[in-house]
């Protein structure tokens, strides 16, 4: 792999940069104080974003979460949407993370679609804001517990069931559920279904309060004989007992690294912002033997050499997403990886800071809780652990628990 970004993304890095730093920060204290507020600046720069990529979606800042429009299934090759999705998400997400996840059409389920929806399903669902609706009281970490279920009846599908902890689930205009089309068949029977808002049956059941991302809904839906037409089953509505779960994790394969991006942004503007604060202090050297370093200067250098992992192993998953490469393996690794160094960053940084660190007078706060997330969802680090020992050791889910 070649370890320098294509120049053909310059301009989209620096516009997504200009967006945190212009348009993000300025309003990032307001949206965490006043939870479930929507943000309205967010309707204007999404209209911006939506003219930018009429023209040439690579050279605009909606590049960056357009959903991993092409995925590793698409025409895109070398360095294409995935490598564009993550840089531009880093970027966004150095000046706020939930409203990076609050821009409208720029959901999670637009990953999922793109995972494993066929070419019509695309067209069709192009220009939808998507949430994701996976997590169930009592179904965590663990998808494959899923209880939700969805019965065929004629040209529908009928769901029943509860999900929580839907980013932007309130506000994007679909939410992708993952359902089961026969329980006792186990995790090859899980699909996806699009359901629109407005669906009888389909119901806001309360928006949760947080310890992050407070700028972002977090949703509790409850789906009482909700009526989807059966062409919003994405993919194909056969069960593959073959194939098992692969067909659903298709979509964590996008996800992963994006919410990586995510941590690996969020880990930068705590680490470069500690570095401003300190700058009178600590004078950093790198052609001194780290051994003759201060405690805070070699604290910065570990800190710095974590980060740059994460950040290669997040470009190195959307690098094989691009190629047509199976990268599951490696979209664990970046999200087990960026979530648990991007939380240790962010926290490190608000306790070296200082009073400074732990008063509203900085971000680094809020930047400290709003990472605890992204070591959790899509999966948590333990989860992810599992994914890769079972790759690795080429062992089955019932083999290795």
């Amino acid at each position: 792999m070649n370890l320098e970004i294509p120049k053909k993304f310059r301009s989209l890095i620096n516009n997504a940069h200009q967006v945190a730093v212009g348009t993000f920060r300025p309003i990032s204290r307001y949206y965490d104080r006043h939870e479930h507020e929507r943000p309205k600046e967010l309707d204007m720069l999404a209209s911006i974003l939506d003219g930018f990529n009429e023209g040439d979606p690579s050279n605009s800042a909606g590049a960056a979460t357009t959903g991993a429009s092409g995925g590793a299934g698409s025409g895109d090759v070398r360095n294409g949407s995935n490598m564009a999705v993550c840089l531009g998400t880093m970027e966004l997400c150095y000046g706020d993370v939930a409203l990076m996840l609050s821009l409208p059409r720029q959901g999670l389920g637009n990953a999922a679609i793109s995972a494993v929806a066929t070419d019509e399903q695309k067209q069709r669902f192009e220009g939808k804001w998507a949430a994701m609706a996976i997590t169930e009281p009592g179904c965590g970490s663990d998808s494959g517990a899923i209880r939700t279920t969805a019965r065929r009846e004629g040209d529908e599908y009928v769901l029943n069931g509860e999900k929580i902890y839907v980013t932007a689930g309130e506000r994007a205009d679909c939410v992708v559920v993952w359902a089961t089309l026969d329980p006792s068949m186990g995790k090859a029977a899980i699909k996806s279904f699009v359901v629109e808002w407005g669906t009888p049956g389909m119901e806001l059941a309360r928006l949760e309060k947080k310890l992050g991302i407070r700028a972002s809904d977090t949703a509790a839906i409850h789906f009482q004989n909700c009526r989807v037409p059966a062409e919003n089953l994405l993919g194909t509505p056969e069960i593959d007992t073959a194939k098992g779960f692969a067909g659903a994790m298709q979509t964590f394969d996008n996800t992963r690294p994006l919410v990586a991006a995510m941590a690996v942004g969020c880990g930068r503007a705590a680490l470069e912002r500690l570095k401003e604060l300190l700058a009178d202090q600590v004078n950093l050297d790198y052609d001194r033997p780290v051994d003759n370093a201060s405690a805070v200067e070699a604290e910065i250098y570990r800190m710095e050499a974590e980060w740059e992992s994460a950040y290669w192993l997040t470009v190195r998953a959307a690098w094989m997403a691009d190629n047509h490469q199976p990268n599951s393996v490696q979209a664990s690794m970046c999200k087990a990886k960026a979530g648990r160094v991007g939380n240790s960053i962010t926290l490190r940084c608000a306790e070296l800071a200082g009073t400074l660190g732990y008063s509203e007078e900085e971000l680094l706060e809020k930047w400290a809780r709003d990472s605890k997330i992204l070591d959790i969802f899509e999966g948590t680090q333990q989860i992810q652990n599992l994914i890769i020992a079972r790759r690795l050791l080429g062992l089955s889910s019932s083999e290795l628990r």
